[in-house]
């Protein structure tokens, strides 16, 4: 089996894909001087760009981990979370609190999904 890295930097691939899963690195907000909601709408955005790039979409997550700085935010980050993941596609899913790699940031999220064949 081939593994295909795709956008590879020094320290990472933001997207890899091996044996029909698609993985991607831990995506953050596009502007982190946001609040949680904004933080939890642009990550989402740039995930569901990178699934397509992947030939992947969000109907096709199978986990996703999902790192917020402070469970306080957890409610709001899931009203964006729960408007944005399709009805009956809902990925395996862990949340836990962390800190992050900037104090800004929080909220960071970690995908696996299947890519679509046929």
């Amino acid at each position: 089996m081939t593994i295909e890295r795709l956008e590879v930097g020094q320290r990472m691939s933001r997207i890899v894909k091996h044996n029909g899963t698609v993985y991607l690195c831990g995506q953050v907000a596009a502007d982190a001087n946001t609040d949680i909601k904004e933080q939890t709408r642009t990550t989402l955005e740039k995930i569901e760009k990178l699934l397509i790039q992947a030939g992947s979409d969000k109907q096709h997550m199978l986990s996703v981990t999902i790192y917020v700085r402070d469970m306080k935010d957890f409610a709001a980050m899931n009203d964006v979370w729960d408007a944005w993941v399709p009805e009956g596609a809902a990925p395996a899913r862990a949340c836990v609190e962390a800190r992050m790699a900037r104090p800004e940031l929080l909220v960071e999220m970690s995908v696996v999904a299947a890519e679509i064949t046929g």
